[in-house]
């Protein structure tokens, strides 16, 4: 039996930040299904017994209930030392990512994957999807200047920096993100593949039916 589970669902490139490094770490944890497209996060079941954000991830470990891939993420460096970066500083700078990922880059990018897939073609906002587009090249740009002349964003090794700015470059589905036009940011995302325990977000969490 895992010690920790992970409520997510294969599409959620905010619970892959989380799967990824549990997963790298060795932790012992197991991915539980939530029906998201279904409405299963708006039950009141969900939000009173998983979490009252009514969102995945969620980790449950133990007594411990967290939400939030950022909190998540720390957490799993609470018990292994691992991927918080080695000095304060490199620590602080892995926040830094983490809470710049999180408010321009991971929510645009979710936003947008779901608008121009998950939703029916007749139900797209064009407008709204244009100007994401705008914001995500814009986003792109910064990371691949980041990672120019640098295998990881912050220190010799991976970090919570790296796992949560690549949460959701690794997905199929289109929203605007072509690694091959990115040199930096595709030699980068070739590093995390590289990583023994690598899996892709369809193959370390379940997804929902078609």
């Amino acid at each position: 039996m895992a010690d920790m589970k992970l409520y997510c669902m294969g599409e959620s490139g905010n619970a892959y930040k989380c799967a990824l490094p549990l997963e790298l770490a060795g932790l012992n944890w197991e991915p539980v299904w939530v029906d998201f497209f279904n409405g299963e996060t708006r039950t009141p079941e969900f939000r009173k017994d998983i979490s009252v954000m009514g969102e995945v991830p969620v980790l449950v470990h133990g007594d411990v209930k967290l939400t939030q891939s950022g909190v998540i993420q720390s957490y799993i460096s609470e018990l292994t030392g691992k991927f918080e970066g080695e000095t304060a500083q490199e620590k602080r700078e892995v926040l830094r990512w983490v809470l710049w990922d999180n408010h321009k880059m991971s929510s645009m990018a979710g936003m947008t994957r779901f608008l121009m897939n998950f939703l029916p073609e007749d139900k797209r906002p064009q407008e709204v999807i244009g100007f994401n587009l705008g914001r995500l090249k814009a986003a792109y740009g910064v990371l691949d200047a980041a990672l120019e002349g640098r295998d990881w964003l912050v220190g010799n090794g991976p970090t919570h920096a790296d796992f949560s700015c690549c949460g959701y470059l690794f997905y199929p589905e289109n929203f605007g993100f072509d690694r091959n036009e990115w040199a930096n940011i595709n030699r980068w995302l070739g590093n995390i593949e590289g990583l023994e325990g690598y899996k892709t977000p369809y193959d370390l969490m379940p997804r929902s039916a078609a």
